[in-house]
């Protein structure tokens, strides 16, 4: 199985947050894929489905975007389930652009506190990522404000447009792996 995890927070008081772009991916993912409504399963809301003849689950941690490693270790425990190769967590990326897709095999946290809970929780850094860019604070602007606040509309357009791309490189991901599917879908 593959488990595709975007990160956020739960709560419509983070809906239209930056930080929240993770859950509008597995949104359209789940709407492109028809995988029907999200469930409650533990930690996390997660939808299910086929892509590209795998079994897949989209899964959004209710644990809070800090707390987000509590989720991916009760994911982890799927039966067959390995990290390295079944795992793709798409989540924001305040130091690309907005509008920028960049997947990646592995990496570092980059000091973004749910990959680094992410990393914490399961033991490595070995595991795909899809960064969604929703551009760098403004000077004199916290970090954490920043992602926490809402979108000015022609940003938030710029962001929903994308997310049928980020669809495409989630299901390159599923079918042909990180490596093969990165070239066609970083930008």
């Amino acid at each position: 199985m593959k488990v595709v995890v975007g990160l956020g927070n739960p709560g419509p008081r983070y809906d239209s947050t930056r930080h929240n772009v993770g859950w509008w991916a597995l949104d359209r993912m789940a709407y492109d894929w028809e995988f029907g409504a999200f469930r409650e399963d533990g930690p996390v809301l997660a939808s299910d489905g086929v892509v590209a003849g795998e079994d897949v689950r989209l899964a959004k941690p209710t644990t809070y975007m800090n707390r987000s490693g509590r989720a991916l270790t009760f994911l982890a425990g799927y039966p067959d389930f390995r990290v390295e190769s079944d795992l793709l967590l798409v989540v924001d990326d305040a130091s690309l652009d907005v509008g920028r897709l960049r997947l990646r095999p592995s990496g570092s946290a980059g000091g973004h506190n749910g990959l680094r809970s992410a990393e914490e929780a399961l033991g490595t850094r070995e595991y795909a990522r899809l960064r969604i860019g929703v551009g760098p604070p403004p000077d004199g602007v916290d970090l954490a404000d920043w992602v926490l606040s809402s979108f000015p509309p022609s940003d938030e357009e710029r962001i929903l447009e994308l997310l049928p791309e980020a669809t495409g490189a989630a299901e390159a991901w599923i079918a042909e792996g990180a490596e093969a599917s990165m070239n066609r879908f970083n930008r």
